[in-house]
């Protein structure tokens, strides 16, 4: 049965499905059993399953991260939570030099089916140490995988793949999808790995967008189709193994390409996927390109600051408007759509 559910009910569904299809999948991380539940992804999951299988975890990133490989290398599958990716920058050996790497150490012998979810985005101004996109660090590493879901769809989708996979997956959730809601199966399935989505189809322009960057784009091609431009949206979700071939030839036929990133540009998921385009067109078709994301520099805690860091509908779209017509365009508000304000976990 196919129902409207919100993203994070999406996730927690996933969950529980795969908890109660194998014994071998076990939650742990900071909040995953408190009244909230991590946004709601992990609540009630300990009364169901029981607290040997869902279980908080001290203030010791690294060393929990730890415990979740050597769970992991001993059969488990489990699913380590962090209520923020900046926080995963404590655990980088355990992630970068034990789990991605111990497929090929042991020869194939040994595999880590790890999911670490961390959890990114902006809202209230958190500043510094708590608002970074930090996936382009993850799409360099070799053995990791990494994935970006911006749908309900594709979050139950791609999590239950995750869980499956018998490689370490880095699940990079935005905070300000996990109340956005949309059609989700009842049923369990898995969202192939590496394959991007289009959200929409287009003639004059593509834009892909990452995370929740994917919504931003939609709302700015609500914006362009006033001014006659007709965009293509393409959400990657698998950032790698990542989907070029679609997005290529979405950019070949439309002759233009616009990457948003929920990221600093420089070195990024944007800088790569914009490389590996021009490497696959070079010699065929002459594509405009362009990309979006943080400035760089750090990220700023000041609500008015916040708004101009932050790619959002009105700023893509005038981007856009000056690959496809030579010169930018301003609108005023963004169309109305859901916003729900992130008011923190604690």
């Amino acid at each position: 049965m196919d129902r409207l559910l919100e993203y994070r009910e999406a996730l927690r569904e996933a969950t529980a499905q795969e908890m109660a299809a194998n014994p071998s999948v076990i939650v742990l991380g900071m909040g995953v059993t408190d009244f909230e539940g991590v946004y709601g992804t992990t609540r009630g999951l300990r009364e169901q399953f029981g607290a040997d299988r869902v279980f908080d975890t001290p203030v010791a990133e690294d060393g929990m991260t730890g415990i979740a490989i050597g769970a992991a290398l001993a059969g488990l599958r489990p699913i380590h939570v962090h209520i923020r990716m900046d926080f995963l920058l404590l655990a980088m050996n355990q992630i970068v030099n034990v789990a991605a790497k111990a497929r090929y150490m042991y020869g194939g012998a040994a595999s880590v089916p790890l999911v670490i979810r961390a959890v990114v985005g902006r809202s209230w101004g958190q500043g510094a140490q708590h608002s970074q996109g930090l996936q382009g660090l993850f799409m360099h590493v070799p053995g990791l995988r990494v994935v970006a879901p911006a749908t309900p769809y594709d979050a139950k989708g791609c999590l239950i793949s995750a869980i499956r996979d018998d490689d370490p997956v880095v699940f990079v959730e935005h905070r300000m999808l996990h109340r956005h809601r949309g059609h989700v199966p009842e049923t369990v399935y898995e969202v192939p790995v590496g394959r991007a989505r289009i959200l929409a189809p287009g003639r004059d322009l593509t834009i892909v967008g990452i995370s929740y960057m994917a919504v931003e784009a939609l709302r700015a091609r609500t914006l362009l189709a006033g001014a006659g431009i007709d965009a293509e949206v393409i959400d990657p979700v698998w950032l790698s193994p990542l989907d070029i071939d679609t997005i290529a030839a979405s950019a070949a036929r439309t002759g233009a390409l616009l990457i948003v990133d929920n990221g600093w540009t420089r070195c990024g998921a944007s800088a790569e996927i914009l490389a590996a385009t021009v490497e696959r067109l070079q010699g065929g078709a002459h594509v405009r390109l362009g990309r979006m994301g943080f400035a760089p520099v750090t990220c700023p805690t000041a609500k008015t600051l916040e708004a101009l860091y932050y790619p959002d509908a009105p700023a893509i779209a005038a981007e856009a408007h000056a690959l496809v017509r030579g010169a930018p365009a301003s609108w005023p508000a963004a169309p109305a759509a859901e916003l729900v304000e992130f008011r923190g976990p604690f």
